[in-house]
Protein backbone atom coordinates (compact mmCIF):
# COMPACT_ATOMS: atom_id res chain seq x y z
CA UNK A 1 0.00 0.00 0.00
CA UNK A 2 2.84 2.38 0.78
CA UNK A 3 4.84 1.78 -2.42
CA UNK A 4 2.43 0.90 -5.26
CA UNK A 5 4.00 -0.12 -8.56
CA UNK A 6 2.60 2.94 -10.37
CA UNK A 7 4.75 5.16 -8.14
CA UNK A 8 7.78 3.79 -9.99
CA UNK A 9 6.28 3.34 -13.45
CA UNK A 10 8.43 6.06 -15.06
CA UNK A 11 11.59 4.16 -14.09
CA UNK A 12 10.80 1.23 -16.38
CA UNK A 13 10.19 1.16 -20.14
CA UNK A 14 6.57 0.08 -20.79
CA UNK A 15 7.47 -1.75 -24.03
CA UNK A 16 9.69 -4.27 -22.23
CA UNK A 17 7.04 -5.71 -19.96
CA UNK A 18 6.81 -5.46 -16.21
CA UNK A 19 9.90 -5.64 -13.94
CA UNK A 20 10.90 -9.12 -12.84
CA UNK A 21 10.62 -8.04 -9.21
CA UNK A 22 7.92 -5.49 -8.24
CA UNK A 23 9.55 -2.10 -7.58
CA UNK A 24 7.37 -1.71 -4.50
CA UNK A 25 9.06 -4.77 -3.00
CA UNK A 26 12.50 -3.36 -3.85
CA UNK A 27 11.56 -0.02 -2.28
CA UNK A 28 10.40 -1.77 0.89
CA UNK A 29 13.66 -3.72 1.12
CA UNK A 30 15.68 -0.52 0.56
CA UNK A 31 13.83 1.14 3.45
CA UNK A 32 14.34 -1.82 5.78
CA UNK A 33 17.97 -2.06 4.68
CA UNK A 34 18.52 1.62 5.49
CA UNK A 35 16.78 1.23 8.84
CA UNK A 36 19.03 -1.63 9.97
CA UNK A 37 22.24 -0.54 8.22
CA UNK A 38 22.70 -3.71 6.15
CA UNK A 39 24.61 -4.41 2.96
CA UNK A 40 22.74 -5.68 -0.12
CA UNK A 41 23.71 -9.29 0.62
CA UNK A 42 22.70 -8.97 4.27
CA UNK A 43 19.37 -7.37 3.33
CA UNK A 44 18.46 -10.17 0.90
CA UNK A 45 19.56 -12.70 3.51
CA UNK A 46 17.19 -11.12 6.02
CA UNK A 47 14.43 -11.19 3.41
CA UNK A 48 14.95 -14.93 2.92
CA UNK A 49 15.31 -16.02 6.54
CA UNK A 50 13.73 -13.35 8.81
CA UNK A 51 9.97 -13.74 9.32
CA UNK A 52 9.66 -10.08 10.26
CA UNK A 53 11.08 -9.02 6.89
CA UNK A 54 8.81 -11.46 5.06
CA UNK A 55 5.78 -10.06 6.86
CA UNK A 56 6.79 -6.46 6.16
CA UNK A 57 7.31 -7.25 2.47
CA UNK A 58 4.20 -9.43 2.09
CA UNK A 59 6.14 -12.56 1.08
CA UNK A 60 5.30 -16.17 1.79
CA UNK A 61 7.26 -18.36 4.13
CA UNK A 62 9.12 -20.15 1.35
CA UNK A 63 9.69 -17.17 -0.95
CA UNK A 64 13.43 -17.16 -1.85
CA UNK A 65 13.65 -13.43 -2.45
CA UNK A 66 15.85 -12.17 -5.29
CA UNK A 67 19.45 -11.58 -6.25
CA UNK A 68 21.18 -8.75 -4.32
CA UNK A 69 22.27 -7.08 -7.57
CA UNK A 70 18.66 -6.00 -8.17
CA UNK A 71 19.00 -3.53 -5.29
CA UNK A 72 21.95 -1.93 -7.08
CA UNK A 73 19.98 -1.69 -10.32
CA UNK A 74 16.97 -0.26 -8.48
CA UNK A 75 19.01 2.46 -6.77
CA UNK A 76 20.64 3.28 -10.11
CA UNK A 77 17.23 3.68 -11.73
CA UNK A 78 16.12 5.88 -8.84
CA UNK A 79 19.21 8.07 -9.18
CA UNK A 80 18.61 8.55 -12.91
CA UNK A 81 14.89 9.25 -12.61
CA UNK A 82 13.13 12.60 -12.41
CA UNK A 83 12.42 12.02 -8.68
CA UNK A 84 15.45 10.34 -7.12
CA UNK A 85 14.16 11.02 -3.60
CA UNK A 86 10.65 9.72 -4.23
CA UNK A 87 10.78 7.18 -1.38
CA UNK A 88 11.34 9.99 1.11
CA UNK A 89 8.65 12.00 -0.69
CA UNK A 90 6.13 9.14 -0.41
CA UNK A 91 6.76 8.86 3.32
CA UNK A 92 6.52 12.65 3.70
CA UNK A 93 3.11 12.49 1.97
CA UNK A 94 2.04 9.89 4.55
CA UNK A 95 3.19 12.22 7.33
CA UNK A 96 1.08 15.03 5.86
CA UNK A 97 -1.96 12.77 5.44
CA UNK A 98 -1.87 11.69 9.08
CA UNK A 99 -1.91 15.31 10.20
CA UNK A 100 0.71 14.59 12.84
CA UNK A 101 2.46 17.89 12.03
CA UNK A 102 -0.72 19.97 11.91
CA UNK A 103 -0.32 22.90 14.26
CA UNK A 104 3.31 22.05 14.98
CA UNK A 105 5.15 25.02 13.58
CA UNK A 106 8.62 24.48 15.03
CA UNK A 107 11.53 23.25 12.97
CA UNK A 108 14.98 22.55 14.41
CA UNK A 109 17.96 22.71 12.05
CA UNK A 110 21.24 20.92 12.64
CA UNK A 111 24.04 19.08 10.87
CA UNK A 112 25.85 15.84 11.66
CA UNK A 113 29.17 14.47 10.45
CA UNK A 114 28.94 11.21 8.50
CA UNK A 115 32.21 9.37 7.97
CA UNK A 116 33.24 8.37 4.46
CA UNK A 117 33.30 4.75 3.32
CA UNK A 118 36.96 4.72 2.30
CA UNK A 119 40.30 5.15 4.02
CA UNK A 120 41.86 8.60 4.00
CA UNK A 121 45.02 8.58 1.90
CA UNK A 122 48.20 10.53 2.54
CA UNK A 123 49.94 12.57 -0.15
CA UNK A 124 52.26 9.76 -1.30
CA UNK A 125 49.46 7.21 -1.56
CA UNK A 126 47.25 9.63 -3.50
CA UNK A 127 50.00 10.48 -6.00
CA UNK A 128 50.71 6.82 -6.70
CA UNK A 129 47.00 5.97 -6.98
CA UNK A 130 46.35 8.92 -9.33
CA UNK A 131 49.21 7.92 -11.64
CA UNK A 132 47.98 4.31 -11.68
CA UNK A 133 44.45 5.48 -12.55
CA UNK A 134 45.77 7.51 -15.49
CA UNK A 135 47.70 4.45 -16.67
CA UNK A 136 44.51 2.35 -16.55
CA UNK A 137 41.97 4.78 -18.00
CA UNK A 138 43.88 6.88 -20.56
CA UNK A 139 44.68 5.14 -23.86
CA UNK A 140 48.45 4.83 -24.30
CA UNK A 141 49.23 6.21 -20.85
CA UNK A 142 50.57 2.92 -19.50
CA UNK A 143 53.42 3.09 -22.03
CA UNK A 144 54.12 6.70 -21.01
CA UNK A 145 54.26 5.68 -17.35
CA UNK A 146 56.68 2.86 -18.13
CA UNK A 147 58.90 5.16 -20.19
CA UNK A 148 58.93 8.37 -18.13
CA UNK A 149 57.87 7.56 -14.55
CA UNK A 150 60.55 5.92 -12.42
CA UNK A 151 59.99 7.05 -8.81
CA UNK A 152 58.57 3.62 -7.97
CA UNK A 153 57.18 0.48 -9.58
CA UNK A 154 53.64 1.56 -10.50
CA UNK A 155 52.71 -2.01 -11.46
CA UNK A 156 53.35 -3.19 -7.90
CA UNK A 157 50.09 -2.86 -5.90
CA UNK A 158 51.98 -2.46 -2.62
CA UNK A 159 53.65 0.57 -1.11
CA UNK A 160 57.07 1.66 -2.43
CA UNK A 161 59.94 -0.26 -0.89
CA UNK A 162 61.82 2.46 1.01
CA UNK A 163 62.93 3.05 4.58
CA UNK A 164 59.82 4.90 5.78
CA UNK A 165 61.57 6.13 8.93
CA UNK A 166 64.24 7.82 6.78
CA UNK A 167 63.19 11.41 6.08
CA UNK A 168 65.64 11.76 3.20
CA UNK A 169 64.24 8.67 1.51
CA UNK A 170 60.69 9.95 1.91
CA UNK A 171 61.68 13.37 0.54
CA UNK A 172 63.33 11.75 -2.46
CA UNK A 173 60.20 9.67 -3.07
CA UNK A 174 57.94 12.75 -2.91
CA UNK A 175 60.18 14.63 -5.34
CA UNK A 176 60.22 11.65 -7.70
CA UNK A 177 56.44 11.17 -7.58
CA UNK A 178 55.71 14.84 -8.28
CA UNK A 179 58.25 14.87 -11.12
CA UNK A 180 56.62 11.75 -12.59
CA UNK A 181 53.16 13.29 -12.32
CA UNK A 182 54.22 16.53 -14.00
CA UNK A 183 56.02 14.64 -16.77
CA UNK A 184 52.95 12.48 -17.39
CA UNK A 185 50.66 15.52 -17.49
CA UNK A 186 53.03 17.25 -19.90
CA UNK A 187 52.96 14.30 -22.32
CA UNK A 188 49.15 14.10 -22.16
CA UNK A 189 48.56 17.81 -22.67
CA UNK A 190 46.38 18.58 -25.68
CA UNK A 191 45.15 15.03 -26.28
CA UNK A 192 41.47 14.35 -26.99
CA UNK A 193 40.15 12.28 -24.07
CA UNK A 194 36.83 10.73 -23.17
CA UNK A 195 35.06 11.63 -19.94
CA UNK A 196 36.62 9.00 -17.69
CA UNK A 197 40.14 9.63 -19.03
CA UNK A 198 39.72 13.38 -18.69
CA UNK A 199 38.56 12.91 -15.10
CA UNK A 200 41.62 10.77 -14.30
CA UNK A 201 44.01 13.35 -15.77
CA UNK A 202 42.27 16.21 -13.95
CA UNK A 203 42.43 14.31 -10.67
CA UNK A 204 46.16 13.73 -11.13
CA UNK A 205 46.68 17.46 -11.75
CA UNK A 206 44.80 18.30 -8.54
CA UNK A 207 46.65 15.75 -6.44
CA UNK A 208 50.03 16.85 -7.81
CA UNK A 209 49.40 20.46 -6.84
CA UNK A 210 47.40 20.46 -3.62
CA UNK A 211 49.85 19.08 -1.06
CA UNK A 212 53.36 19.81 -2.35
CA UNK A 213 55.62 22.81 -2.84
CA UNK A 214 59.17 23.37 -4.08
CA UNK A 215 61.86 23.05 -1.44
CA UNK A 216 63.40 26.24 -0.11
CA UNK A 217 65.35 28.09 -2.77
CA UNK A 218 63.85 26.06 -5.62
CA UNK A 219 61.17 26.78 -8.19
CA UNK A 220 60.47 23.09 -8.80
CA UNK A 221 62.26 22.90 -12.15
CA UNK A 222 65.14 21.00 -10.55
CA UNK A 223 62.77 18.27 -9.41
CA UNK A 224 63.03 19.00 -5.67
CA UNK A 225 59.63 18.96 -3.95
CA UNK A 226 58.34 18.46 -0.43
CA UNK A 227 55.01 18.03 1.29
CA UNK A 228 53.66 21.52 1.96
CA UNK A 229 53.41 22.73 5.55
CA UNK A 230 49.77 23.70 5.11
CA UNK A 231 46.39 22.25 4.25
CA UNK A 232 45.00 23.20 0.87
CA UNK A 233 41.45 24.61 0.83
CA UNK A 234 38.88 22.03 -0.29
CA UNK A 235 41.59 19.35 -0.19
CA UNK A 236 40.89 15.99 -1.83
CA UNK A 237 41.56 13.32 0.80
CA UNK A 238 41.17 10.17 -1.30
CA UNK A 239 41.39 9.19 -4.95
CA UNK A 240 38.74 6.53 -4.27
CA UNK A 241 36.10 9.00 -3.05
CA UNK A 242 37.12 12.36 -4.49
CA UNK A 243 34.13 14.21 -2.99
CA UNK A 244 34.88 13.38 0.65
CA UNK A 245 36.53 16.18 2.60
CA UNK A 246 38.15 17.06 5.91
CA UNK A 247 35.44 18.31 8.30
CA UNK A 248 36.06 20.63 11.23
CA UNK A 249 32.72 20.54 13.06
CA UNK A 250 34.52 22.26 15.94
CA UNK A 251 38.08 22.92 16.99
CA UNK A 252 38.11 19.60 18.84
CA UNK A 253 36.13 17.44 16.38
CA UNK A 254 37.91 16.72 13.09
CA UNK A 255 36.71 13.95 10.79
CA UNK A 256 36.70 12.95 7.13
CA UNK A 257 33.52 12.51 5.14
CA UNK A 258 30.32 14.45 4.56
CA UNK A 259 27.78 16.55 6.43
CA UNK A 260 24.15 15.53 6.83
CA UNK A 261 21.92 18.62 7.06
CA UNK A 262 18.63 18.02 8.87
CA UNK A 263 15.33 19.76 9.49
CA UNK A 264 13.37 18.12 12.31
CA UNK A 265 10.03 18.73 14.00
CA UNK A 266 11.32 18.65 17.59
CA UNK A 267 8.18 17.40 19.36
CA UNK A 268 7.65 14.28 17.24
CA UNK A 269 11.25 13.81 16.04
CA UNK A 270 10.14 13.50 12.40
CA UNK A 271 12.55 14.55 9.66
CA UNK A 272 10.87 17.13 7.44
CA UNK A 273 13.86 17.54 5.09
CA UNK A 274 17.42 16.24 4.76
CA UNK A 275 20.40 16.92 2.51
CA UNK A 276 23.93 15.58 2.31
CA UNK A 277 26.86 17.72 1.18
CA UNK A 278 30.66 17.49 1.22
CA UNK A 279 32.02 18.76 4.50
CA UNK A 280 34.01 21.74 3.21
CA UNK A 281 33.40 24.84 1.12
CA UNK A 282 30.98 27.76 1.27
CA UNK A 283 28.32 25.88 -0.73
CA UNK A 284 28.21 23.23 1.99
CA UNK A 285 27.92 25.61 4.96
CA UNK A 286 24.88 25.24 7.20
CA UNK A 287 23.63 28.74 6.40
CA UNK A 288 23.81 27.99 2.66
CA UNK A 289 21.93 24.68 2.84
CA UNK A 290 19.26 25.82 5.34
CA UNK A 291 16.92 27.62 2.87
CA UNK A 292 16.59 24.42 0.82
CA UNK A 293 15.57 22.47 3.94
CA UNK A 294 12.69 24.90 4.48
CA UNK A 295 11.67 25.41 0.84
CA UNK A 296 8.67 23.04 0.96
CA UNK A 297 7.24 24.49 4.19
CA UNK A 298 4.00 26.46 4.15
CA UNK A 299 3.42 29.34 6.53
CA UNK A 300 5.64 31.00 9.12
CA UNK A 301 7.63 28.79 11.47
CA UNK A 302 9.65 29.00 14.63
CA UNK A 303 13.19 28.13 13.53
CA UNK A 304 15.57 26.74 16.14
CA UNK A 305 19.28 26.41 15.34
CA UNK A 306 22.71 26.80 16.85
CA UNK A 307 25.32 29.42 16.03
CA UNK A 308 26.36 27.68 12.80
CA UNK A 309 23.16 29.10 11.26
CA UNK A 310 23.66 32.64 12.57
CA UNK A 311 24.92 34.15 9.28
CA UNK A 312 23.45 37.58 8.70
CA UNK A 313 22.22 36.80 5.20
CA UNK A 314 20.29 33.73 6.36
CA UNK A 315 18.83 35.62 9.31
CA UNK A 316 17.63 38.39 6.99
CA UNK A 317 16.11 35.94 4.49
CA UNK A 318 14.24 33.98 7.16
CA UNK A 319 13.05 37.15 8.85
CA UNK A 320 11.74 38.50 5.55
CA UNK A 321 9.88 35.20 5.05
CA UNK A 322 8.01 35.79 8.30
CA UNK A 323 9.66 33.13 10.45
CA UNK A 324 10.33 33.61 14.15
CA UNK A 325 13.99 32.88 14.76
CA UNK A 326 15.54 31.20 17.74
CA UNK A 327 19.02 30.99 16.23
CA UNK A 328 21.75 31.24 18.82
CA UNK A 329 23.99 34.21 18.00
CA UNK A 330 27.74 33.62 18.26
CA UNK A 331 29.51 35.36 21.11
CA UNK A 332 31.39 38.53 20.19
CA UNK A 333 35.13 38.48 20.67
CA UNK A 334 36.59 41.66 22.20
CA UNK A 335 39.78 43.12 20.76
CA UNK A 336 41.17 43.05 24.32
CA UNK A 337 40.43 40.22 26.72
CA UNK A 338 37.66 41.41 29.00
CA UNK A 339 37.32 44.65 27.04
CA UNK A 340 34.64 46.28 24.91
CA UNK A 341 32.82 44.41 22.16
CA UNK A 342 30.88 45.69 19.17
CA UNK A 343 27.70 45.96 21.23
CA UNK A 344 29.34 48.48 23.58
CA UNK A 345 29.45 50.98 20.70
CA UNK A 346 26.41 53.08 19.71
CA UNK A 347 26.05 52.25 16.03
CA UNK A 348 23.51 54.17 13.94
CA UNK A 349 23.63 52.75 10.42
CA UNK A 350 20.83 55.07 9.26
CA UNK A 351 22.65 58.23 10.36
CA UNK A 352 26.02 56.76 9.45
CA UNK A 353 27.71 57.34 12.81
CA UNK A 354 29.41 55.30 15.54
CA UNK A 355 29.98 56.46 19.12
CA UNK A 356 32.53 54.66 21.29
CA UNK A 357 32.17 53.99 25.05
CA UNK A 358 34.29 57.10 25.73
CA UNK A 359 31.84 59.32 23.80
CA UNK A 360 33.85 59.87 20.61
CA UNK A 361 31.67 59.91 17.47
CA UNK A 362 33.02 59.16 14.00
CA UNK A 363 31.31 58.69 10.62
CA UNK A 364 30.66 55.35 9.01
CA UNK A 365 32.28 54.94 5.60
CA UNK A 366 30.17 54.01 2.60
CA UNK A 367 29.71 50.26 1.92
CA UNK A 368 32.51 48.76 -0.10
CA UNK A 369 34.42 45.63 -0.89
CA UNK A 370 33.16 42.17 -1.73
CA UNK A 371 30.93 41.97 1.34
CA UNK A 372 29.72 45.59 1.34
CA UNK A 373 31.15 46.28 4.76
CA UNK A 374 31.31 49.71 6.41
CA UNK A 375 34.19 50.92 8.57
CA UNK A 376 34.38 53.35 11.45
CA UNK A 377 37.92 54.58 12.16
CA UNK A 378 38.88 56.20 15.47
CA UNK A 379 42.39 57.20 14.31
CA UNK A 380 43.84 59.92 16.55
CA UNK A 381 41.14 59.60 19.20
CA UNK A 382 42.44 56.58 21.08
CA UNK A 383 45.95 57.76 22.04
CA UNK A 384 44.86 59.84 25.04
CA UNK A 385 41.62 58.00 25.77
CA UNK A 386 41.38 56.73 29.38
CA UNK A 387 39.51 53.61 28.14
CA UNK A 388 42.14 52.65 25.59
CA UNK A 389 43.44 49.63 27.53
CA UNK A 390 39.93 48.14 27.54
CA UNK A 391 39.31 48.88 23.88
CA UNK A 392 42.27 48.29 21.55
CA UNK A 393 45.95 47.48 21.22
CA UNK A 394 46.30 49.07 17.78
CA UNK A 395 48.75 52.00 17.73
CA UNK A 396 46.64 54.02 15.30
CA UNK A 397 43.36 53.44 17.15
CA UNK A 398 40.29 51.24 17.01
CA UNK A 399 38.71 50.36 13.68
CA UNK A 400 35.21 48.86 13.65
CA UNK A 401 33.90 46.80 10.74
CA UNK A 402 30.12 46.92 10.36
CA UNK A 403 28.67 44.17 8.19
CA UNK A 404 25.33 44.20 6.34
CA UNK A 405 22.26 43.44 8.50
CA UNK A 406 24.11 44.62 11.59
CA UNK A 407 20.85 45.72 13.23
CA UNK A 408 19.40 42.20 12.90
CA UNK A 409 22.44 40.59 14.47
CA UNK A 410 22.59 43.13 17.30
CA UNK A 411 18.88 42.68 18.03
CA UNK A 412 19.30 38.91 18.05
CA UNK A 413 22.17 39.10 20.54
CA UNK A 414 20.13 41.40 22.78
CA UNK A 415 17.06 39.16 22.63
CA UNK A 416 19.02 35.99 23.33
CA UNK A 417 20.62 37.62 26.38
CA UNK A 418 17.58 39.35 27.89
CA UNK A 419 14.32 37.71 26.71
CA UNK A 420 13.23 34.93 29.14
CA UNK A 421 10.67 33.57 26.63
CA UNK A 422 13.38 33.23 23.95
CA UNK A 423 15.67 31.46 26.39
CA UNK A 424 12.94 29.10 27.64
CA UNK A 425 11.87 28.06 24.13
CA UNK A 426 15.44 27.55 22.99
CA UNK A 427 16.38 25.43 25.99
CA UNK A 428 13.19 23.36 25.70
CA UNK A 429 13.03 22.65 21.97
CA UNK A 430 16.51 23.07 20.45
CA UNK A 431 18.13 20.06 22.23
CA UNK A 432 15.40 17.77 20.86
CA UNK A 433 17.13 17.69 17.48
CA UNK A 434 20.01 15.82 19.10
CA UNK A 435 17.62 12.91 19.66
CA UNK A 436 16.95 12.76 15.91
CA UNK A 437 20.69 12.92 15.18
CA UNK A 438 21.25 10.02 17.58
CA UNK A 439 18.60 7.97 15.74
CA UNK A 440 20.23 8.81 12.41
CA UNK A 441 23.71 7.56 13.33
CA UNK A 442 22.67 4.61 15.52
CA UNK A 443 23.60 0.99 14.68
CA UNK A 444 26.85 2.00 13.00
CA UNK A 445 25.17 4.35 10.51
CA UNK A 446 27.58 7.22 11.09
CA UNK A 447 29.84 5.36 8.65
CA UNK A 448 28.53 5.75 5.11
CA UNK A 449 28.16 2.81 2.73
CA UNK A 450 28.72 4.49 -0.64
CA UNK A 451 31.11 6.79 -2.46
CA UNK A 452 30.23 10.24 -3.72
CA UNK A 453 27.73 12.90 -2.72
CA UNK A 454 24.83 11.73 -4.90
CA UNK A 455 24.82 8.09 -3.75
CA UNK A 456 25.19 9.02 -0.08
CA UNK A 457 22.50 11.69 -0.37
CA UNK A 458 20.09 9.00 -1.66
CA UNK A 459 21.05 6.82 1.30
CA UNK A 460 20.41 9.68 3.72
CA UNK A 461 16.93 10.23 2.28
CA UNK A 462 16.18 6.51 2.55
CA UNK A 463 17.47 6.42 6.11
CA UNK A 464 15.32 9.41 7.08
CA UNK A 465 12.29 7.83 5.40
CA UNK A 466 12.83 4.61 7.35
CA UNK A 467 13.19 6.47 10.65
CA UNK A 468 10.05 8.49 9.92
CA UNK A 469 8.12 5.29 9.19
CA UNK A 470 9.32 3.71 12.41
CA UNK A 471 8.31 6.80 14.33
CA UNK A 472 4.86 6.83 12.70
CA UNK A 473 4.37 3.15 13.54
CA UNK A 474 5.24 3.88 17.15
CA UNK A 475 2.65 6.69 17.10
CA UNK A 476 -0.03 4.28 15.81
CA UNK A 477 0.11 4.43 12.00
CA UNK A 478 -2.94 2.75 10.44
CA UNK A 479 -4.24 2.45 6.87
CA UNK A 480 -8.05 2.57 6.78
CA UNK A 481 -10.26 3.01 3.71
CA UNK A 482 -7.33 4.21 1.65
CA UNK A 483 -6.28 6.85 4.20
CA UNK A 484 -3.25 6.92 6.49
CA UNK A 485 -4.18 7.89 10.05
CA UNK A 486 -2.72 7.72 13.54
CA UNK A 487 -4.62 5.64 16.10
CA UNK A 488 -3.14 6.06 19.59
CA UNK A 489 -1.79 2.77 20.91
CA UNK A 490 -3.35 1.85 24.25
CA UNK A 491 -1.92 -0.51 26.82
Amino acid sequence: MLFPSQAFADMYAPVNGRPSVPPGLLATVVVLQSLQGLSDEEAVGALRFDLRWKAACGLGLYDPGFDPSLLTYFRRRLAGSSEPDRIFGIVRAVVEQTGVLAGRTRRALDSAVLLDAVATQDTITQLIAAIRRVARQVPGASALVAAHCHACDYTDPGKPRIAWDDEEAKSALVSGLVTDALALLDHLAGQELDESAEHAVGLLALIAGQDVEPVDGSDGTDGRWRIARRTAPDRIISTVDVEARHIHKSQEQRDDGYKAHLAVEPETGLFTAVALRPGAGAACHEATVAPGLLAHERGPLQILADAAYAAAGLRAALTDAGHRLLIKPPALKPAVIGGFTLDDFAIDTAAGTVTCPAGHTVPLAAPGGRYQQRRATFTGLCAACPLRERCTTAQTGRVLTIRPHHHLQAAARHQAATDPAWQDDYRRWRPMVERAVAWLVARGNRRLHYRGTAANDRWLHHRAAALNLRRLVNLGLTHTNGIWTLVPITA
